[in-house]
């Protein structure tokens, strides 16, 4: 039993919620529900806990300690932080997190600090300047203190000059001052937001400085309804009183009511962070308005939330404190004849914003959803409204009036309003402590879609979930409260089912199913074992009460299909208790069937919850078709009798291998004499002839390592055929003679394939070339660290070459590399091997055809051909593009192959004899008449030799290269984040260079998006970003503008990424709509908006779906489709793959995929990559109305949600 189950079945006992332990994340706790069937998901905003260093968890406390080696650092937090202990300034702070870090260094000496609390103050690191460090959970805030007006004026404060080092993380430049690093799939791991800077220009004695104790023992009279607030703009007076405690008050953690700010420009290389403070605040800034502060802070890349001033102050991550933060207008009102006021300054609103990552949600069928967040104090002890709307998401650079929404507060949807005051305490009676707020659906009103908003982020229809709260009434001062920063979601949910597998007439530990209505497998039982194996969405698996239910069809004389008769337990397994994901299930059919009669039979994995009287159901597996005949020839025997070995349950063993043969002996079952028999392994697309005799003996040949399955068909003398069906696990057979991956720091190219054994090893030394950290493999794990794999940069007369022979071309062998080319001006030749005159093979680029080219020459004299034996590819190269080639020479079978991205590209005839070249392996450039020529211009990675013939198979799997738990290596090749964007160019953040230019018109960069018109807005690239024919990821986060869709005619295909082709479309991923209905206007109460003739106002609404795969003029392309409606208006997160192995191409939702696989044809794009157009028939179209905020793409396609959300992020 598992633990979710365990606790299940104590929640059930005791009848209280029971957490799930193993479940714990910083933000996240799971519990299952007393029902017994449904599970609670609290996700916090904050970190409720963190890590110990040993394992476990604590409760998380920033307070300031000294260790052992001298640093300072927080007890408990989120992140690893190091504060310098003083002495050399260099390593100031470091914040990491998985072994990637960030440290920033102080130009100079730094005393030891003092420590207060979370703060380590470094006293006068200039004359008059303090530096102080300020530990958070999540990171740190550093702030300079200027104490007087001589030391602002200071030259060396007029730019401020960190040294910085970051480790597996590259620091860029965000939007508005801000910064980010991100890994090497461009995920942010941590994030500093706007630089700042203020001054101390606010009012003294502010009413915010009065504190909560002195205030909650004068009593506040409940207003009237005759009693208004007065003009905000009023100066306090001797008897009014202030209306609450200190509110936006630390003076290290930004700017209070009337400071003076501003933001920063700030200058990002990966050696140094230069701030530049603003002139003029620093002149305009008197004695009187000292200390000046000059903060740049930094933090892990979690949940967001701030604070958005109409004075223009925002404070993003803020933190609650004793008093937390204001909603509302902060201004003053008479209550009881008295004066009260919130500020001694100008009035100003407050907005509070929270912004929720999925995590744990995705894979999740939402039943219930509850916002929560604490009230620490209100105006008055009389009620308010305050509502909870969705938003468009935050950032560090948002401010007033809030992200975008087409409501007057800039929201798009109310969650649910609370009618509600706390935090008074005793100065309200009866008492009104501090207490949760809590939003819930009320069925009542219509306008309230907390649960199906929460819903529709779990199903990955939008990236983020961004809530904000506020005065339902923004110019009531009474209105005005606080709220603590402890948001949390509570949704209540169960596990999503999913198609079942291993689905079909069961045959010992194996599934026979015909898909096929015209050719139904025969079946001798008349009482069949249906079989399948309930599934979840991926992050459901251990939340779900799951059953699977059988529906057997049987075919009427007509031609339709009716219900077979169930069996007397009913169609569902198990008939009473639940199991969990992946259990094996069958259904034994004992409602006998009718001999001659064909029957299908479909699977559903179904989901229980609410006392197991509510269901959900997933999607059906395909039909299986079936024939009965009970004197058809029951399953026949398999037995191996060489190389291979069945798999039985608990014992599968690996043996023989690709290419390698193994006899098989197939037999009538008891009573049974047949006559033939057939057969096929599940990497054929056919079935073998059949072969007659009583028993019969094959030889089988597997193409591919791994589970192969063998099945196999009888028959009798009467025709009639049984099957069955068993499975063998394939070795993957000799490794490689060579394998150089150049991952290496500097020096000679180890060879891996020899493990740790150096006296096997052909290492390769290298000649002028360079590491460059653009490798193919793109981020790798390794001991428990992520780093960028790395590559050889050849060229010119660089190169890397083994000190002795490796291959023995004489005999059978493979080469094979990956590669990526600069320039088409010449021949260019990755990999050969030195004889005398020639290498015997030549593996690279020929520009006199333009094409890749595998050659052999005829012989290791002074003058040879090199075209008598000869391959070229069936497409130009794409320069400046991963790419994969390998080469087998078959002496055996006298051919030689070629392969580009695991495609075969054709064969040649060996036609004279293979010869043996005794000279080192060279890559980057080849012997040719004595001397090396042909240097390649580029880069070359993963070079792996084999002293065999290898299949198609392995090389399309070499083509598509995976870890140690079969996820695919994907190399980030194009970044463009419009975030602090201006201009008309998008650098490409990648390193690859492939910037995009913005069209004339129609396109703009605004600092946070690439904002599309959707009539000639557009940003282009030059050239193809990836190799369109091997495996490759798309991402992008995308708002599609409703308003502009509008007029658009049904069936507007809008891309929104794609690659051209001379004519067309290699690949796009684009909207499609649908079509346009008209939806009522409600109010905030949830009723129809009337217009002047007291008809309702409407609206029109668009609807539509995304497609990836190739976009056609005439609708005719392949493209998988969303599964449902494609949310417009909000940041969507879609991600479109190619798997060049399996043919297939992939999309997802967020993180949810969406339908199955599609086969698919690549096609190779030339001309511009582009962004908000399409190219079809020649011509461009299909412009893209919205906001796209992310763009990368990927050599290597991501394959499930749980990449998706690893690699990506969404």
């Amino acid at each position: 039993m598992s633990e979710s189950e365990r606790a299940q079945q104590q929640a059930a006992d005791s009848g209280e919620r029971v957490e799930i332990v193993g479940e714990r994340t910083e933000r996240e706790t799971v519990f299952a529900n007393p029902d017994g069937k449904t599970y609670t998901l609290r996700k916090s905003i904050v970190p409720v806990r963190v890590e110990k260093p040993g394992g476990g968890w604590t409760a998380p406390d920033a307070t300031l300690e000294k260790r052992a080696d001298g640093s300072i650092g927080p007890k408990a937090a989120a992140v690893d932080l190091s504060f310098s202990g003083g002495g050399d300034g260099k390593e100031l702070v470091t914040i990491a997190e998985d072994g990637r870090s960030v440290s920033l260094g102080w130009p100079g000496k730094l005393p030891e600090p003092r420590l207060d609390g979370t703060r380590a103050v470094y006293e006068d690191v200039r004359p008059d300047v303090n530096l102080i460090l300020t530990a958070t959970v999540e990171g740190f805030r550093q702030v300079l203190e200027v104490e007087s007006l001589e030391a602002a004026k200071d030259p060396g404060l007029a730019s401020l000059e960190y040294a910085m080092k970051a480790e597996g993380l590259r620091v860029r430049e965000g939007a508005a001052g801000s910064m980010e690093a991100v890994d090497g799939n461009g995920r942010i791991v941590f994030r500093s937001p706007s630089a700042r800077m203020w001054n101390s220009a606010g009012p003294a004695d502010d009413g915010e400085g009065v504190s909560a104790q002195s205030l909650a023992v004068r009593p506040l009279a409940g207003t009237s309804a005759t009693e208004t607030p007065s003009a905000p703009s009023a100066a306090p007076e001797a008897e009014d009183r202030p209306a609450g405690p200190v509110e936006e008050g630390d003076p290290l953690a930004g700017p209070g009511v009337g400071d003076e700010a501003a933001v920063m420009d700030v200058d990002v290389t990966q050696t140094q962070v230069t701030v530049v403070p603003d002139p003029a605040l620093i002149a305009d800034t008197t004695s009187a308005e000292l200390p000046l502060y000059i903060d740049p802070s930094v933090e892990m890349n979690e949940s967001e939330r701030t604070v958005l001033s109409s004075d223009g102050d925002s404070f993003y991550n803020f933190s609650g404190g004793d008093n937390g933060m204001s909603v509302g207008r902060c201004g003053s009102a008479v209550i009881g004849g008295v004066r009260y006021y919130c500020t001694a300054g100008s009035a100003y609103t407050n907005r509070m914003y929270f912004e929720f990552t999925p995590g744990k949600l995705k894979g999740k069928q939402v039943l219930d959803a509850t916002f929560a967040v604490t009230e620490t104090w209100s105006f008055s002890c009389d009620a308010r409204w305050v509502d909870l709307e969705r938003t468009d998401g935050i950032s560090s650079s948002s401010k007033w009036p809030g992200p975008g929404g087409p409501k007057s507060d800039n929201s798009w949807d109310q969650m649910g309003d609370r009618y509600v005051s706390a935090g008074r305490g005793s100065a309200c009676s009866p008492s009104q402590p501090r207490a949760a707020i809590e939003f819930n659906d009320n069925p009542e009103e219509t306008d309230e879609n907390l649960t199906s908003t929460v819903k529709a982020f779990a199903d990955g229809k939008f990236s983020t979930l961004t809530l904000m709260l506020k005065a339902k009434d923004e110019s009531d001062a009474i209105a005005w409260k606080r709220f603590d920063d402890d948001a949390v979601i509570d949704v209540v949910y169960v596990g999503k089912p999913a198609v079942p597998t291993e689905y079909g007439l069961e045959t010992g530990t194996n599934q026979i199913c015909s898909k096929s209505a015209s050719a139904p497998t025969m079946w001798s039982d008349p009482t069949p074992n249906l079989a399948a194996t309930p599934q979840t969405v991926a992050g459901g698996e251990s939340s779900a009460s799951l059953r699977v239910y059988f529906d057997l069809d049987v075919k009427n004389t007509d031609g339709t299909w009716s219900d077979a008769k169930e069996p007397a337990t009913g169609s569902e397994s198990p008939t009473s208790g639940y199991v969990g994901d992946n259990h094996d299930l069958n259904k034994t059919w004992d409602a006998a069937l009718a001999d001659g009669k064909q029957y299908r039979y479909r699977a559903w994995t179904r989901s229980y919850y609410n006392s197991g009287d509510s269901i959900l159901g997933g999607t059906a597996t395909p039909f299986c078709y079936f024939t009965v005949d009970s004197s058809a020839p029951k399953p026949p025997t398999i037995t191996f009798t060489s190389t291979y070995k069945e798999c039985v349950p608990g014992a599968c063993t690996p043996s023989g291998a690709p290419g390698r043969s193994g006899t098989v002996t197939f037999g009538p079952a008891a009573g049974d004499t047949n006559t033939a028999y057939a057969y096929k392994l599940s990497t054929d697309t056919a079935w073998r002839p059949w072969k007659p005799g009583a028993t019969v003996t094959e030889t089988v040949t597997p193409v591919d390592s791994g589970t192969i399955t063998l099945e196999v068909m009888t028959k009798d003398s009467a025709g009639r055929t049984g099957q069955n069906k068993v499975r063998f696990l394939v070795d993957e057979g000799d490794g490689p003679v060579g394998k150089w991956t150049f991952n290496e720091a500097s020096g000679a190219a180890v060879d891996v394939s020899a493990g740790t054994n150096a006296a096997l090893r052909d290492d390769a030394g290298v000649s002028g070339a360079t590491r460059v950290t653009t490798g193919r493999r793109g981020v790798v794990t390794e001991n428990g660290t992520e780093s960028e794999d790395k590559a050889l940069r050849v060229g010119g007369t660089s190169y890397a070459a083994t000190a002795a022979k490796v291959l023995e071309t004489q005999a059978s062998y493979t080469v094979a590399a990956w590669v990526r080319l600069d320039s088409t001006a010449a021949h260019a030749t990755a990999l050969g091997q030195d004889g005398t005159y020639y290498s015997p093979f030549f593996l690279g680029y020929c520009s006199g055809v333009n094409r890749w080219c595998l050659r052999l020459a005829d012989a290791d004299a002074a003058t040879t051909s090199l075209d008598n034996q000869r391959v070229d590819s069936l497409d130009a190269p794409q320069t400046k593009v991963w790419t994969h080639l390998a080469a087998v020479v078959d002496t055996t079978a006298r051919t030689l192959a070629l392969y580009v991205d695991g495609v075969p590209q054709g064969t040649d005839t060996l036609t004279t004899g293979a010869w043996s070249a005794a000279g080192p392996l060279q890559i980057g450039r080849v012997k040719y008449r004595g001397s090396y020529v042909d240097p390649f211009p580029g880069e070359v990675d993963e070079v792996t030799v084999w002293q065999d013939v290898k299949l198609p198979v392995a090389i399309a799997r070499d083509a598509a290269p995976v870890d140690a738990d079969g996820k695919a290596y994907a190399e980030l090749v194009a970044r463009y984040t419009p975030q602090g964007a201006t201009g008309t160019t998008l650098t490409d953040q990648s390193g690859y260079g492939n910037n995009l230019t913005l069209s004339s018109s129609g396109a703009s960069l605004d600092g946070e998006a690439l904002v599309l018109d959707g009539t000639a807005g557009a940003a282009t690239a030059a050239r193809p970003l990836v190799s369109d024919t091997g495996s490759f990821t798309v991402a992008t986060t995308a708002d599609v503008d409703t308003k502009a869709l509008v007029g658009k005619p049904d069936g507007y295909r809008a891309q929104v990424l794609g690659q051209r082709t001379a004519t067309g479309s290699s690949w796009s991923l684009w909207v499609e709509k649908t079509g346009t209905t008209d939806e009522p206007v409600l109010d905030d109460d949830g009723n129809p908006v009337l217009d002047e003739n007291g008809l309702p106002v409407t609206i029109p609404v668009v609807t539509a779906r995304w497609h990836f795969g190739r976009l056609t003029a005439d609708g005719s392309g392949t493209s998988v489709v969303s599964d449902e409606a494609a949310v417009l208006d909000s940041e969507v997160g879609l991600v479109g793959a190619y798997d060049a192995h399996a043919r297939e191409i992939t999309l997802f939702v967020g993180s949810a995929r969406q339908g199955d696989a599609l086969a698919y044809t690549a096609s190779a794009g030339s001309g511009e990559f582009a962004v908000g157009k399409g190219y079809l028939a020649g011509a461009w179209g299909g412009q893209l109305p919205g906001r796209i905020t992310d763009i990368r793409l990927w050599a290597g396609a991501v394959t499930d949600a749980t990449q998706v959300e690893t690699l990506i992020g969404y």
